[in-house]
């Protein structure tokens, strides 16, 4: 039963403080003393409050605004700072000439995985008639950005892990929620969503079959993300079913980046090479053949490389890569059909979709003879 939202009015009178205090707590939490902060957002989430005049007015009308919000999971890898109006743009030379003869990779690459994923939902939003409002949870501890959000949109599509577990239920009292990849875990949510541990798994099974039984080393992802977690632990289901004891294994931590596989790459390089690396995503395994190609190692030769996602990238680098590929615009769309059912149909029963992936074996792992 849907009750009567909370206002600013009852979140100022419940904390004891002006409804100015409670909007700079909401906006700019640093700002504030962290004993009245606490006391506001104790009484936020003790009354379920959603802050935005507009929520107010969603169980009488639509927005037509559909919400997607993602980590800053390229937060390591900050582009340089800009300002136009401090260099003067009309003095500023139209073009500049690089002569890229080291073939060095970009220092900023984007998220492709997320970039896909949102192409897919902006695709399918247009299709339904909806506006797609997109927030990114960069060093946003208090998730203001998703709160903000969630008082202005019909429906919120959220990363699994992105946004803490009491957080997603205070906004799911208000909007249908749609949480992306991760499986359900006892709760009331709809889920889209692929079985990455079983896919990792079949995967690291080829891979044995390539190393004669020796184990690889794996490259694993951010200790929060569900992706992450699910393909280790189906690259240890294979390991140990093969027998080989999951000590056995060096294990390079990673954060999706393709910067961070290549400081993996470096780590690896200080040691023994393992007959091959394992990457819980694509960035991080190109990452790391940028590092084994400076250093002389050959792939596959010396060493295997395999990534997880699919990205484009992964079909264009020497060698290419082989790949688990993600259905990564399909995850969007489906996110947002998904949503947009849960909108029409607001009683039925959760809805979990799984969509289906696919092993692409390239040159990466292939031994030649």
């Amino acid at each position: 039963m849907v009750t009567k939202a909370a206002t600013v009015y009852d979140v100022a009178d419940r904390a004891g403080v002006s409804i100015a205090t409670v909007s700079r707590v909401l906006r700019t939490p640093d700002a504030v003393r962290p004993v009245t902060r606490d006391r506001v957002l104790d009484a936020v989430a003790a009354l379920g409050y959603v802050p935005s005049g507009s929520a107010r007015g969603l169980a009488e009308r639509r927005t037509g605004v559909l919400g997607l919000y993602f980590p800053g999971f390229d937060a390591a890898e900050e582009a340089p700072a800009l300002d136009v109006l401090a260099s003067g743009t009309s003095k500023a030379r139209p073009f500049t000439v690089l002569d890229d003869q080291d073939g060095q990779p970009d220092e900023h690459p984007t998220n492709l995985f997320l970039d896909e994923v949102l192409r897919g939902a902006e695709l399918e939003a247009w299709k339904q008639g909806f506006v797609l409002m997109i927030g990114v949870g960069r060093d946003d501890p208090q998730r203001a950005t998703v709160r903000d959000m969630a008082g202005r949109v019909d429906g919120l599509v959220v990363l699994a892990s992105s946004v803490p577990d009491d957080v997603l239920a205070r906004l799911a009292r208000r909007i249908p929620v749609v949480v992306l990849a991760g499986p359900p875990r006892g709760d009331r949510y709809d889920h889209v969503t692929v079985n990455n541990a079983e896919a990792m798994a079949e995967l690291t099974r080829l891979v044995l079959a390539q190393t004669g039984g020796r184990p690889p080393a794996f490259l694993t992802g951010p200790a929060d993300s569900p992706d992450g977690m699910q393909r280790w632990q189906g690259f240890a289901s294979a390991i140990t079913g093969a027998g080989i004891p999951i000590d056995d294994v060096t294990v390079l931590r990673g954060d999706f980046t393709r910067a961070s596989g290549r400081r993996a790459a470096g780590e690896l390089l200080t040691g023994s090479l393992p007959p091959a690396l394992m990457s819980a995503n694509d960035q991080m395994a190109l990452g790391a053949l940028d590092t084994l190609r400076s250093a002389g190692v050959r792939v596959p030769e010396d060493l295997l490389v395999t990534g997880f996602d699919g990205i484009d990238a992964a079909a264009l680098s020497d060698p290419r890569l082989t790949t688990v590929r993600q259905p990564m615009i399909d995850l969007g769309r489906a996110s947002v059909q998904v949503l947009a059912r849960r909108l029409e149909q607001p009683d039925a029963d959760p809805m979990f979709v799984r969509l289906p992936l696919a092993i692409t074996l390239r040159e990466s792992s292939r031994r030649r003879s």
